[in-house]
């Protein structure tokens, strides 16, 4: 699997929902990468936990340069803060990046899921 679809990012609103997703990815051996909605917009999450694995240090440097790229900066962000750059926060082993809608978070974890499921960022 190289990368999801926006219409294929699956969403979650519950804890319970959520913790179902998990133990889904992890009985398939995949990573997660989802899209919960929040109190104030929807949020994308990625996590490689369950797989005793993460991203490496070059495929998350590309990962929150590609999303810095996405992002349209406004007035207010600090340039050297990488949470406010990218829109939340990435690691090496889970993340969670913020979105106004739900379709611009599917389209987002798509753009993520494409470094979180390629084996060559993956220690």
């Amino acid at each position: 699997m190289d990368q999801l679809a926006p219409s294929n990012v699956p969403t979650y609103e519950t804890k319970a929902e959520g913790q179902s997703l998990w133990e889904r990815c992890a009985d398939r051996g995949l990573p997660v990468v989802a899209v919960r909605r929040g109190e104030r917009g929807y949020i994308v999450r990625y996590d490689l936990q369950h797989l005793d694995s993460e991203l490496t240090e070059r495929a998350l440097r590309d990962l929150r340069s590609h999303v810095r790229s996405l992002r349209s900066y406004t007035v207010g962000i600090d340039p050297l803060s990488e949470t406010e750059g990218v829109g939340g926060e990435t690691g090496h082993v889970a993340g969670e990046l913020h979105a106004d809608t739900e379709d611009g978070a599917r389209r987002l974890a798509s753009h993520v899921s494409a470094f979180v499921f390629d084996d060559d960022n993956l220690t």
